[in-house]
């Protein structure tokens, strides 16, 4: 696979719709299924041949076979001409994609279960989307209302588990981490896969979380899907190791360890035309309806908690949602990415208008003590006006910086 230079990704373009090379790479991740490898890859392989408009290549990626694997993939490579294998000598279902995709040169990377147990007819429509340019990865949902499941109670309520699990602790949208039936494009794997750890079964969970996490596009597709009671998964031992790896995967969301810039296509983060008045006028309006707020949230406490909680409560409430609003209008931020870093650093900033606010009340009532609640209310606001135009030098050089030179939007969501 080829190496990008760093940097937000390029906008999303259509393919073009003559192509000579493979378009799509399908890669089938197996370990000791010489029962169910020909007969899977050959019917994949017809479907293909009959409903898929483009060149395509069917990968077989024999993860550490023990049995007649590596035999019958290379007997398959050798007689159909879109088919080839590769062998890892370790073992892991996330390892052998990982080593497939960055090995291809197709733009569109895909990967199915070798049992077959998704209708072949949701792949076109999963794939579709990334070809067109919509959208960065596409995964089958067993869970949605237009899919249809035969499966076991067991599986059924262990697959529910897990993604509430997910939903409750890494705050996920998408709605099925596990189904074996995923797309992704080629620029978009070669930028992810490097950040992802996992070897295994999670490793296509932790793959979705971190793309998600950027802010990139995930397309859903409902899908038919019937259970194979032959199912080689442990049950057990693979969601300890999921739990594990969504500990693993929450610490390092939560420290910032993981380079989700880089995974940013350019609509994401996209700053407003201007330049440093063009911010200044925007900072000023937000300022604006701020201090209005702060104003009637200070007179409505000032009678129950008294002068000094009244402004530290009203000047709190007024900073978070100031913050969030300067974020999105005048510094161009979308997104989740990096929300909790600039709030962070936003309060940081709301401390130190505190305590010019606070300081401005203490001197007044020492050099005034029976002044009325207009010189105080006055008072106030010429301190958090001061506090404020702080406020922007420290939004524009450390809450959110590098956002000074406009761009131009050149994508979507």
């Amino acid at each position: 696979m080829r190496n990008e230079p760093p940097g937000a990704l390029r906008e999303r373009v259509p393919l073009p719709a003559r192509h000579q090379e493979p378009v799509l790479d399908v890669v089938v991740p197996v370990h000791n299924e010489e029962a169910d490898l020909e007969r899977s890859v050959r019917r994949l392989h017809a479907h293909l041949r009959e409903t898929f408009p483009y060149p395509f290549r069917i990968t077989v990626a024999d993860n550490a076979s023990t049995d007649r694997t590596p035999l019958i993939a290379a007997r398959l490579a050798e007689e159909l001409p879109e088919a080839r294998w590769l062998h890892l000598a370790e073992k892991g279902r996330g390892r052998a994609l990982r080593t497939a995709w960055s090995h291809s040169a197709a733009p569109v990377l895909a990967y199915l279960d070798v049992d077959l147990s998704t209708d072949l007819a949701a792949l076109l429509p999963l794939v579709a989307p990334l070809i067109s340019g919509h959208s960065d990865i596409a995964i089958g949902t067993r869970l949605a209302r237009g899919s249809r499941v035969v499966r076991g109670p067991k599986r059924e309520v262990v697959s529910r588990c897990y993604n509430a699990i997910l939903r409750s602790t890494l705050a996920v949208r998408f709605t099925d981490a596990q189904c074996g039936f995923k797309a992704v494009r080629r620029d978009v794997a070669e930028r992810l896969l490097p950040m992802v750890e996992d070897g295994g079964w999670f490793f296509d969970t932790e793959l979705l979380v971190i793309a998600e996490r950027a802010g990139l596009r995930i397309h859903e597709v409902p899908v038919d899907w019937v259970d194979d009671p032959d199912s080689r998964v442990h049950l057990v031992s693979t969601a300890l190791g999921d739990l594990r790896g969504i500990a693993r995967i929450g610490r390092a969301l939560a420290a910032g360890r993981l380079p989700l810039a880089e995974l940013r296509r350019s609509a994401v983060t996209t700053e407003p035309p201007g330049g440093l008045l063009s911010q200044l006028l925007r900072f000023a309006a937000v300022g604006v309806v701020s201090t209005v707020g702060y104003v009637l949230l200070y007179a409505a406490l000032r009678p129950a908690t008294g002068a000094q909680a009244a402004n530290a409560l009203a000047l709190l409430v007024c900073a978070v949602a100031n913050t969030a609003a300067n974020r999105r209008l005048t510094f161009g931020v979308r997104g989740r990415t990096g929300a909790a870093r600039h709030h962070a650093r936003g309060l940081a900033a709301f401390l130190i208008g505190l305590a010019l606010t606070s300081g401005a009340l203490a001197a007044l009532h020492h050099a005034a003590p029976g002044a009325g609640h207009r010189v105080e209310t006055g008072a106030l606001v010429a301190a958090n006006l001061a506090a404020t135009l702080l406020r922007f030098l420290l939004l524009r050089s450390w809450v959110f910086p590098g956002r000074h030179t406009p761009r131009t939007e050149t994508g979507s969501r």
